[in-house]
């Protein structure tokens, strides 16, 4: 992404007392700011926290606020809280003219969050004891004799940590290197690290046996005995609360953020209506709970077949996380969603597939086994506990079953209704876009006594016969908590599973069969010939996945639209860009437009006879997300398999993740007392390994774009030479007017012969990297992403404002000072606005003069901002077999620039 003016200086300031940071727009002003000067103001008195009339659907769903477990305490019911991290301004400091100004443009940038005034997570000692404000945390305890422990020594640890996070070696090729490491230490009298693999200790397990008083007949499946391993999940909370690497990225109490505008804001967990809420309903139970920390518990679970070779195996992962640490650190895989157990999945022989008493056993043998692994945490869940905190405090704190995060058929298991309804409201099954009220506990509870079995199945769909492990634990309705996994239930089962099987559908009856066959092969080859893109998975067969996993369905989701359009009646493209821009969208008002957008649009599969209705349970789930984001927020949540032996794996897999947990918990322990260094908050050089195109960073930086480190050799190293090689003539007088904009500032005609000599040597690279805030993304702890930006001769980079093609990237000196720049050639946008089928701007490459000729300009590597992805207006005749992807960019003739590419240019580009 790029601008035509070529700016040698921003022109806009930093309005920050002490920061000279210049920004050549408003966006690159409001990103620094966002990333180096937003803290936590002080907190005001609370305002109520009405829920704001911004969803209201036409197809039937209940427009009322969301159900208020609790009023929302008024200035009047208590005292103003304490802000929940002792990093915040402390209320008896006089606050200085410059902390006044900055406290006013961050109400002005971020608004302002409210915290609750009652469970407000104040610190205390190790008893519970309260302590006085702005008390520092206690010294961490003294490094024990053998700080390695479990490890013996430094030796032991690294080896651990290289084998088990950095190259995921299998159990057998680590025997195999701790035999051959054994065997060279012995000409030397020592030995290896460790003998094998097996040296941390296992997890828990618990076996549900089977009922005493059987019959000698019953089924097989009845006798057995079933094994569920566990982890005490007070434990995991405990260690996940304790990690100081989440200091600065954890909160302490619920809050209501206001934003700039006046309106209510939802982004963390602990922002979120439920947990605000959900802390007042304790302290009205037990005021006594007054100054402690809301501990919100989101589990989730996905029942999960793994495949490598002979292996066939299902397993039933349960998770857990916490609501009080922020989104970034839970996505960024760093601790923050911890596994805590591995369901049992009894099996039978065929006969019983569809046999009801064998379901309903499967049924409360999941709810039972949840209930055990849970009943460690429920004491806390009513009597607070004190805890270390991230921060170095100690906390009294309190549990809640918050959240859980499950795919369509865990929410049937979880909720206890049929397949085919809603487990949220109760809209019948073959009318689910029709009139519904929101499913309660209370209205469960009550249907239970009122009525027999089968009228419960069939007019209300719920399944009396199952006990839910929920009805243990305080407060929690799974109703409520219920919330629906982004990934399976939306863009694998609406967007493959439905969207992408109607569209061959509405081929088949709109052109025949034979005639569909042919378009759909085209498709693929669309698909197959996309340009490449750092991140991006290619799909090199289209659709025609033997088996598909989430990255093919996130792939091909971003490159989908432009391959169909031009085969596609325009309304089915316009139902497919409502669909995909509902999935990137964080603006509350404009997901609803695309929910209504999405529901007009794919009425047209109706009027071509691809479906009869819409009572899709997984498609109407769509209807509860913009709830699920003013109560919770945005929370978010097979890979050891390949280092077990494929046989008993679960065993083999519950060792590895133990072992990666301690190898993890033990490096941020070490880094925090100085025996290693911490883990980076800058990345890595991303240049000094070839495959790193795309990652996280763990420091906010503003956007910027890098050059690689390394030098490409083979080229010349004067102008003309590198001129020359490179098939750019124009190179050298194109260099120097770049200088003398750089040196003068913007002029429209520069002689050539005015134009500073270049003589320094010329360095050549083939890649750069962009550095970018990307909140929304899946991204570092800071919400940061970077993207390699590549120059080769086969493969152009993209940047996106306007749209350039780096034809190469290199630098030169001049007076002392060192200028790297790209050579680049401009793209134009086709129109004042978007497609009208796609939403996407259409560019094309700019070439002037009687020669169409590829207008080209040397600019400043700054005035880079990241990469684009380019996808071909294929038009209406096929693509040649013969087409390469890595020749899309020089064959088509217009391109989409991709906005679905990554929420960095859905959410700040477009």
């Amino acid at each position: 992404m790029s601008t035509r003016q070529h700016r040698t200086l921003g022109s806009i300031p930093c309005t920050f007392a002490g920061c000279a940071r210049m920004f050549y727009n408003q966006s690159g002003l409001t990103q620094h700011v966002n990333s180096q000067h937003y803290t936590i103001e002080q907190p005001l008195p609370l305002p109520p926290a009405a829920n704001e009339d911004i969803y209201n659907f036409d197809n039937g769903f209940s427009s009322s606020p969301p159900r208020s477990r609790g009023p929302t305490p008024s200035p009047s019911c208590g005292p103003t809280p304490s802000p929940p991290h002792s990093s915040s301004p402390s209320p008896n400091r006089e606050p200085s003219p410059n902390a006044d100004h900055a406290n006013k443009q961050r109400r002005q940038v971020f608004g302002t969050k409210h915290y609750h005034p009652y469970l407000t997570g104040d610190p205390c000692d190790k008893d519970g004891n309260p302590l006085p404000p702005d008390t520092p945390p206690p010294p961490p305890p003294p490094t024990p004799a053998n700080a390695w422990a479990p490890f013996d020594d430094e030796i032991q640890f690294r080896v651990s940590e290289f084998l088990f996070r950095k190259v995921e070696m299998s159990q057998g090729d680590i025997d195999h290197l701790m035999e051959l490491w054994d065997l060279s230490m012995q000409q030397h009298r020592g030995c290896a690290p460790f003998g094998d693999h097996n040296k941390i200790a296992p997890w828990k397990c618990f076996v549900a046996p089977p009922p005493p008083d059987l019959p000698t007949n019953a089924p097989e499946w009845k006798k057995q005995s079933y094994q569920i391993w566990y982890r005490d999940p007070n434990t995991v909370i405990s260690n996940m609360l304790a990690n100081p690497d989440f200091a600065s990225e954890f909160d302490a109490s619920p809050y209501v953020h206001i934003g700039p505008k006046g309106k209510q804001c939802w982004s963390e967990f602990m922002s979120g209506n439920f947990s605000y809420n959900d802390a007042t309903m304790i302290f009205e139970s037990d005021n006594s709970t007054k100054g402690c920390m809301y501990i919100p518990m989101i589990l989730g679970s996905d029942k999960t077949t793994v495949s490598v070779a002979t292996g066939n195996v299902k397993y039933h992962p349960l998770y857990l996380q916490i609501g009080n640490l922020h989104g970034s650190v839970r996505r960024a895989h760093r601790g923050g969603v911890i596994p805590i157990g591995f369901l049992a999945i009894p099996k039978a022989d065929r006969k019983f597939d569809n046999d009801i008493a064998f379901r309903t056993f499967k049924k409360q043998l999941f709810h039972d086994s949840i209930a055990a692994i849970l009943q460690s945490a429920c004491p806390a869940m009513s009597t607070p506990v004190v805890r270390l905190c991230p921060d170095g405090h100690y906390r009294q704190v309190i549990y809640d079953i918050a959240s859980y995060i499950a795919d369509y058929p865990e929410q049937v298991l979880l909720a206890g209704v049929v397949s085919g309804w809603c487990c949220k409201c109760d809209a019948m099954s073959n009318n689910l876009d029709g009139p519904a009220n929101q499913r309660t506990k209370a209205m469960h509870n009550v249907l239970l006594e009122g009525l027999d079995n089968d009228v419960l199945w069939d007019n209300y769909g719920i399944d009396a016969d199952i006990e839910a492990f929920i009805e243990n634990f305080p407060r929690a309705d799974i109703h409520e908590i219920l919330t629906s996994d982004l990934l399976h239930q939306i863009i694998k089962g609406s967007f493959k599973d439905h969207l992408g099987e109607w569209v061959g559908m509405y081929l088949e009856i709109t052109h025949g069969k034979k005639r569909a066959k042919d378009i759909m092969d085209d498709i693929d080859h669309r698909i197959s010939v996309t340009p490449a893109y750092p991140g991006l998975r290619w799909v090199p067969h289209g659709r025609r996945f033997k088996q598909w996993t989430s990255n093919d369905s996130k792939a091909l989701m971003k490159v989908y639209l432009a391959a169909i359009a031009e085969y596609m009646d325009e309304r089915i493209t316009k139902a497919f860009a409502a669909f995909l821009d509902f999935c990137y969208l964080d603006d509350l008002n404009k997901i609803n437009k695309c929910i209504k957008d999405f529901h007009h649009y794919r009425e047209v599969f109706i009027e071509a006879e691809v479906r009869e209705d819409f009572n899709l349970p997984r498609q109407h789930a769509i209807v509860h997300y913009i709830q699920h984001i003013i109560q919770f927020g945005a929370p978010n949540v097979k890979k050891p398999w390949r280092r077990s032996s494929r046989y008993k794996a679960l065993s083999q897999m519950l060792l590895t993740n133990q072992r990666l947990d301690k190898v993890l918990a033990l490096r941020v322990d070490l880094g925090h007392r100085g025996l290693l260094p911490r883990l980076p908050k800058r990345p890595p050089d991303p240049f000094d390994v070839g495959d790193e195109d795309d990652g996280l960073i763990d420091e906010r930086v503003l956007s910027e774009v890098v050059m690689a480190v390394t030098r490409e050799p083979k080229y010349l190293c004067d102008l003309d030479s590198l001129a020359a090689y490179v098939c750019q003539p124009d190179l050298p007088d194109l260099t120097r007017r770049f200088l003398y904009e750089q040196l003068n500032g913007l002029s429209e005609n520069i002689d050539i012969d005015d134009c500073p000599e270049i003589y320094s040597n010329i360095y050549v690279y083939h890649s750069a990297t962009a550095y970018f805030y990307s909140p929304s993304d899946i991204s570092g702890i800071w919400g940061m992403k970077r993207k390699r930006i590549r120059s080769t001769p086969s493969w152009y980079g993209f940047k996106s404002m306007s749209v350039v093609c780096i034809m190469l990237f290199f630098s030169f000196r001049y007076d002392g000072k060192e200028y790297p720049c790209a050579l680049v050639h401009w793209f134009d946008r086709c129109g004042v606005k978007p497609d009208s089928k796609t939403g996407m701007w259409v560019v094309r490459p700019d070439k002037r003069g009687v020669h169409n000729k590829p207008y080209l300009t040397v600019i400043h590597l700054e005035a880079l901002i990241r990469g684009a992805h380019l996808l071909p207006k294929f038009g209406s005749h096929p693509v040649p077999d013969e087409l390469h992807y890595a020749y899309s960019l020089d064959y088509f003739d217009y391109f989409h620039v991709n906005k679905y590419i990554d929420y960095h240019v859905h959410e700040n580009i477009f």
